[in-house]
């Protein structure tokens, strides 16, 4: 198909159901930015509850019954599809489904994706599966009250959830969004194993491709467990079968090991992502090659395999056997070794470097070090005889939101103002992202790591009002504080999002290479126009962090500019099958 063939398409075929890469990557971050703006506004109504139990929300009148926290049903509901969406509709989706769509092809020198058709299915297949779990907010009966887990009995039986149509459609919700996953890994996987270009060898691709094939092959993995877990639950809740529900046999433990067995590889699936995109932005902007290059890929191997046998330490509560138990509390303990050695690249990648302080870097660093405190946090809850006492309390609560927003979303706002540029041929106002990086920062360890304390001094988790228990009335004025945090917090996001929209508009073109990078993307106009790079496919010379480097008179070189004596790499190349 030619180039100026694609130009000609009708609106709805070139920009609604595209096979373009781009353009289905651009589709999944406008979607889960959508979704961020639903899952932050319930994070609010969790914290006004919390905080002001006593004082009604201003705007309660206005929300879906489902939505007023008030009522204990109507909190769980309210806290689960929080939860729910910010995991399934918002951070992976924007992880793997926007930042993976677009850069993989950029950045190993590939036209497009191998399967461009299923591309565009699982895009729609992933909105329709959020929208299908956004509705459950309008169903009879009320949405999904039995948090993210979904832990049987209590979604397996209807009655327990009364009439719950919104629990039903939580399940399918989820089925659909695994789909989803499961048809962009296979895409994400063959792309990079088939399509690179030559000279692309694998230790020359960034890390921000091994994250993400990394990932692909986790989901690929995992999903499908997940998916006979929830098939099982659905069937337990519509046709009357037995595999959780305790009445009829059944074990709510079962449910426990499937679920866990995908969602811990789930947390890396959340993180491993950003963890490239952050290697590569510390790289650009301290002006140095990545640390240990080879280390930081088995680093990110080990952690993905290390994954899959570490899903019990989220059941020490469950009754297993101690021998078994102490087996997954050394195996969680050992993911420290890969991660610290990630760590200790970026600093070391830092140390010396002539760092530059953009937005885009300021982020990263935000993720290296909340990442740090959420790692060291997650130690506690590896030994068993401390996950016993903190088990179910806000230091849970604080290590997960560290992890997954101080991890995943300061890495998500590191890569958007990282690509903007390449993905809209415009660059963001820098001195508002400064802003807004070093707020959110602020706000959210104001949020967040009080809640350390709060679990140490016994505060449990998804309970609708802390001053019903007189225990914690001392606690409440910290509730506050945590409460106002939060609401500044999300204050906060509001300066992203208008510089993110003006700028679409009205923000200053931006050159092919703004940041002087090194990588593939960058050699490519902004934003690239379809096939990538027009008729020719880029030559691949070197790896990705040429920086400094003392054969050039320039700080940077990038993979593709040939030097005398370059000798030129040969590979076949696959062209992506188009109808």
């Amino acid at each position: 198909m030619s180039e100026t063939h694609e130009h000609e398409l009708p609106f709805i075929r070139k920009y609604i159901f595209s096979m373009d890469h781009k353009i289905i990557g651009i589709q999944f971050l406008f979607m889960s930015l959508l979704f961020m703006i639903v899952g932050g506004f319930l994070a609010m109504i969790v914290r006004w509850q919390l905080g002001f139990p006593d004082k009604e929300i201003p705007f309660v009148n206005y929300l879906p019954d489902s939505m007023n926290p008030a009522d204990p049903a109507h909190y769980n509901a309210v806290f689960t599809m929080h939860a729910s969406i910010m995991i399934f509709a918002v951070i992976i989706p924007i992880l793997t489904g926007a930042f993976g769509n677009f850069l993989i092809p950029l950045m190993i020198g590939a036209r497009d994706m191998a399967f461009p058709k299923l591309n565009m299915l699982s895009f729609w297949v992933g909105f329709l599966g959020g929208a299908v779990m956004a509705s459950s907010f309008f169903v009879e009966g009320g949405t999904a009250a039995t948090g993210w887990t979904a832990y049987p009995p209590l979604s397996a039986i209807p009655e327990y959830t009364g009439v719950a149509r919104g629990q039903t459609l939580w399940i399918v919700a989820v089925l659909i969004i695994g789909t989803a996953s499961i048809m962009g890994a296979v895409n994400y996987i063959t792309t990079i194993v088939n399509m690179r270009a030559p000279g692309m060898h694998f230790f020359r691709m960034p890390l921000s491709v091994w994250a993400l094939f990394i990932t692909a092959i986790l989901q690929l993995m995992a999903t499908p467990v997940l998916a006979s877990a929830l098939g099982m639950l659905l069937f337990d809740r519509t046709l009357g079968t037995h595999f959780f529900a305790p009445s009829g046999g059944g074990q709510v433990l079962l449910w426990q090991h499937l679920f866990w067995f995908y969602s811990h590889p789930a947390v890396y699936i959340m993180i491993l992502p950003a963890m490239g995109f952050v290697s590569d932005i510390l790289s650009t902007f301290s002006r140095k090659p990545i640390f240990g290059y080879k280390a930081m890929v088995f680093s990110l191997v080990g952690i993905a395999g290390l994954g899959f046998i570490v899903w019990g330490h989220h059941m020490f509560q469950s009754g297993m056997n101690p021998a078994l138990g102490t087996a997954f509390m050394i195996s969680t303990m050992v993911i420290a070794v890969p991660s610290a050695i990630k760590t200790f690249n970026w600093l070391g990648t830092l140390w010396g470097g002539a760092i530059r302080f953009t937005p885009a870097m300021l982020n990263a660093l935000a993720f290296v070090s909340t990442f740090i405190v959420g790692g060291l946090s997650g130690i506690f809850m590896a030994s068993t005889p401390v996950d016993m006492f903190i088990h179910d309390t806000y230091f849970i609560v604080a290590h997960l939101h560290y992890v997954l927003f101080g991890g995943s979303l300061f890495g998500v706002f590191g890569a958007i103002n990282y690509w903007y540029p390449k993905m809209f041929g415009r660059m963001m106002n820098q001195a508002v992202n400064t802003v807004h990086a070093v707020l959110t920062f602020i706000f959210f360890n104001l949020t967040f790591f009080p809640m350390h304390i709060l679990g140490m001094a016994g505060h449990m988790r998804r309970i609708y009002d802390p001053t019903l228990y007189d225990f914690l009335k001392p606690l409440q004025p910290m509730n506050q504080f945590i409460s106002i945090s939060a609401f500044l917090l999300g204050a906060t996001q509001i300066l992203f999002a208008a510089n993110f929209l003006y700028s679409l508009f009205f923000g200053k073109k931006a050159e092919a290479n703004p940041w002087h990078a090194n990588s593939l993307e960058w050699s490519a106009p902004s934003p690239p126009p379809h096939l990538n790079w027009g008729a020719h496919v880029p030559t691949v010379y070197r790896g990705p962090y040429e920086y400094s480097s003392p054969e050039v008179a320039e700080d940077y070189l990038p993979q593709d500019r040939p030097l005398v004596g370059s000798p030129t790499p040969s590979r076949t190349v696959m062209t992506p099958a188009r109808a």
